[in-house]
C-alpha cells in the first residue's frame, strides 16, 4: 500500500501542496479561517485532478504555476496584484474544465463514474469565478463572506466529491449508485440556487443530499476494497454523513428564524470535517491505488461528411446490399429482405406521433430543422407518405464501406438524409448509419436479430451499438435509444415501428405502411406461403 502512494503520480503533487500549504497559514497574511479554501487549492484538487487527467509535461507545469499563484494570493491579498493572480487562477480553472469537456466528448453519456469526473472537473471553473469575485470585490449581490463560502462550496461539494464518487464508481456499480450520482451532481447547483432565490429549494436540495450522502456511504460496504483504502474511504464519507446533519441545522435556522448554528459554527464544525476528514482522507485514501477505467474506447468507422451531403447522382436500390449480412434471414419473410435491398421499389406511409411531454421540444426545433432538412419530422400526427431515393456516395469522402444515401422527403421537402453502411466488431455486423449535422455528424450503430418472424434493429444490444455524435476527432454516445421492429402483412406489404427514448423516457413514435409499388409487383418467393402479422411459415 505505501510503495503504491509513494509511486503515485500525485504524490509530489501533494509534497509541494503540503509544502506551500505551510508557507501560506503560517506566514500569509490571509484571514485564519482561509486554510479551508486554500488546503483545497493547494492540495487537494491538483491531487485529485492529477489522478484522473493524464498531464503532459505542460499541464504538469500549468498545474505548479497555479499553486504558486495561490502562495502569492497569501501575500498579495489586495490591489491589481491580486485581481491579477486571481484571474490567472481563474483561467487555470477553466483550463481544467476543457479538460473534462473534452473527457466527455470521448465518451459522452455512457459510463456513469465517468461523467461525475468530468462534471467535478468542468465545476471547478465555477469555484474559480467565485474566487475571483472575492477577491476582485465584485458585487455578487452576497456579503464577501457569502462569496467566499460560496467558492468553498464550489470547491469541495462540486470538484472533490464528483471526482471521488467518479473514481468510486470505476470499482461499483448500480442503479442505486447511477441515481446516487445524478443526486450528487445537481445538488450543488440547486444549493446555490436556493441560497440565492428560495429557501424551499434548498430545503429540497438538502434533502436530496443527506439521502444520496447516506446511500454512497452504504454504499462502500457493499464493495470490495483494499483493506487500507476502504477504511479511509468509509472515514472520508462517513464525515460527510456528519457535516450534513450540521447543514440541516444550519438551514433550518435561517428557516425559523431561531439561532442554531450560524455561519461560525459551519466553520468550525463543518469546514474542519471536510477540511480534514472528507478532504484530507479522502485525497490519501484515492492515492493509495487509483483504480482503472472501465471505459472502452469506440473503434468503429464514422463518416467523415459534415454539413450537407454531396452525393454521386448514381442511384442505388437498396439500403443493403445483403440482409442475410445483419441477420440470419431464414426465419424472415422474403419481402423483408427484399425491402431493405431493393428499397426504391417500396412506398412509405409514416404516422408521426410526438409523446406529449415532448411536443414543445420538437415544435421550437421545426424551424430549425426545415433549415438544416435533417431530422425535419412533421409536427401533426396524420399520416403521410414519404418520398425517396437512394444515391451511391463517394468511399472516400466517407471513408467507410460502400456508403450510400437513403433522401427521405415529404412535400418535396427534404426530412431525413441517411448514410448506410456496415462495419463488423467480435464477429458481429451492425448497420452503421450517419446523418450529416453542421459542423458534425449523428450515428447510429444498430443490431440486426430475428424475433417471432419479425426483423428488429436495436442500439440497445452488442457492445458497438448505440447513437452518437461525431465532432472532429471526439465521438461522444448520445443519451438516445431507437428500435425498429419491422414485420411483413403479406408478400407486397409490411409495417414498421419506430420507437425512440431520451434518457429511458419514450418521446417519438412512427409507424410505418410499407407497400411495393404497382409496377414492380412481382411474386418475391415461388414457393406457397402461409403468412401472419409478425410472423412468417412455409407451407
Amino acid at each position: 500500500m505505501l510503495v503504491n502512494l509513494r509511486n503515485n503520480q500525485c504524490s509530489l503533487i501533494l509534497l509541494l501542496g503540503i509544502t506551500l500549504t505551510a508557507i501560506c497559514l503560517s506566514f500569509g497574511e490571509q484571514p485564519q479561517y482561509s486554510w479551508l479554501l486554500t488546503v483545497a487549492q493547494l492540495i487537494f484538487v491538483p491531487a485529485m485532478v492529477m489522478m484522473v487527467v493524464d498531464f503532459q509535461s505542460v499541464g504538469k507545469i500549468i498545474i505548479v504555476g497555479m499553486m504558486l499563484v495561490v502562495t502569492l494570493l497569501h501575500f498579495w491579498t489586495d490591489g491589481l496584484y491580486a485581481i491579477a493572480l486571481a484571474f490567472l487562477y481563474l483561467l487555470y480553472t477553466f483550463y481544467i474544465a476543457i479538460k473534462g469537456v473534452k473527457r466527455f466528448l470521448q465518451r459522452g453519456f455512457t459510463n456513469c463514474a465517468e461523467f461525475s469526473i468530468d462534471m467535478g472537473l468542468i465545476y471547478l471553473a465555477l469555484g474559480g469565478f467565485w474566487f475571483f469575485a472575492f477577491t476582485a470585490n465584485i458585487n455578487t449581490g452576497f456579503s464577501s463572506l457569502i462569496t467566499w463560502l460560496t467558492a468553498i462550496h464550489f470547491h469541495y461539494s462540486a470538484c472533490l466529491l464528483p471526482l471521488s464518487v467518479g473514481l468510486f464508481g470505476r470499482l461499483h456499480d448500480s442503479s442505486w449508485y447511477r441515481v446516487i450520482v445524478f443526486i450528487l451532481l445537481a445538488g450543488p447547483l440547486l444549493v446555490a440556487i436556493g441560497i440565492t432565490f428560495s429557501i424551499i429549494i434548498e430545503i429540497i436540495a438538502v434533502v436530496l443530499y443527506i439521502l444520496a450522502i447516506y446511500g454512497l456511504f452504504v454504499l462502500t460496504f457493499k464493495t470490495k476494497l483494499l483493506l487500507g483504502q476502504g477504511i479511509l474511504l468509509r472515514i472520508s464519507y462517513g464525515a460527510l454523513c456528519l457535516t450534513i446533519i450540521g447543514s440541516c441545522l444550519y438551514v433550518y435556522s435561517r428557516l425559523s428564524g431561531t439561532y442554531y448554528v450560524g455561519i461560525p459554527e459551519m466553520l468550525r464544525f463543518h469546514g474542519v470535517m471536510n477540511g480534514l476528514f472528507f478532504g484530507g482522507i479522502g485525497v490519501v485514501a484515492w492515492a493509495i491505488a487509483v483504480p482503472a477505467t472501465n471505459q472502452r474506447t469506440f473503434n468503429f468507422p464514422v463518416s467523415q461528411i459534415r454539413g450537407k451531403l454531396r452525393h454521386e447522382h448514381q442511384p442505388h436500390p437498396g439500403l443493403v446490399d445483403a440482409l442475410q449480412d445483419f441477420v440470419d434471414t431464414t426465419k424472415l419473410h422474403p419481402v423483408i429482405s427484399d425491402f431493405y435491398e431493393q428499397t426504391t421499389s417500396y412506398r412509405l406511409l409514416a404516422t408521426v406521433q410526438w409523446k406529449t411531454w415532448f411536443k414543445p421540444f420538437a415544435f421550437l426545433y421545426q424551424g430549425m430543422s426545415r433549415l438544416l432538412q435533417q431530422l425535419n419530422l412533421p409536427f401533426s400526427n396524420q399520416q403521410i407518405e414519404m418520398t425517396g431515393r437512394i444515391v451511391k456516395v463517394d468511399e472516400e469522402q466517407d471513408s467507410r464501406q460502400s456508403p450510400r444515401a437513403w433522401i427521405r422527403t415529404i412535400k418535396q421537402q427534404t426530412v431525413f438524409v441517411a448514410i448506410y453502411s456496415r462495419h463488423t466488431s467480435n464477429q458481429i455486423t451492425y448497420m452503421n448509419i450517419a446523418l450529416p449535422l453542421p459542423f458534425s455528424t449523428m450515428v447510429g450503430i444498430l443490431y440486426a436479430y430475428e424475433e417471432q418472424g419479425q426483423l428488429h434493429l436495436t442500439s440497445q444490444q452488442g457492445e458497438d451499438a448505440g447513437i452518437y455524435l461525431a465532432i472532429g476527432n471526439y465521438v461522444m454516445k448520445l443519451p438516445l435509444q431507437e428500435h425498429f421492429r419491422i414485420a411483413a402483412v403479406n408478400d407486397q406489404t409490411l409495417t414498421a415501428v419506430h420507437k425512440m427514448t431520451l434518457f429511458g423516457i419514450p418521446f417519438l413514435h412512427i409507424d410505418y405502411h410499407i407497400q411495393k409499388n404497382q409496377q414492380t409487383r412481382q411474386g418475391i418467393s415461388g414457393h406457397k406461403e402461409k403468412v401472419l402479422i409478425g410472423t412468417y411459415q412455409k407451407e
